[in-house]
């Protein structure tokens, strides 16, 4: 069954939406458990050497969630937001 017309373009912009949102918020978990290990890393091996790379690694990484977040919340809104409206069309 062949797609034509505008319905079939949003719903084709709604899928490749949803793929970067996925991928974004898989990145955003990727990201949160880089922090995590680092953080077991440097309580397990308690040495200052160890908790120079937690305060480097969440500082940077810190900074990269939250563009990742100004990126994935306004994505996942318009998302929803047509998601609904074509489900009600």
């Amino acid at each position: 069954m062949e797609r034509s017309g505008r319905g079939g373009d949003i719903r084709t912009a709604l899928g490749y939406l949803r793929i970067v949102v996925y991928a974004c918020a898989a990145v955003l978990a990727i990201t949160l458990l880089v922090v995590g290990t680092v953080g077991l890393i440097a309580e397990l091996k308690g040495t200052w050497h160890w908790q120079i790379h937690l305060h480097t690694t969440v500082s940077y990484l810190g900074l990269f969630v939250g563009y990742l977040l100004a990126l994935l919340v306004p994505l996942f809104m318009v998302l929803v937001v047509g998601r609904r409206m074509i489900d009600d069309a």
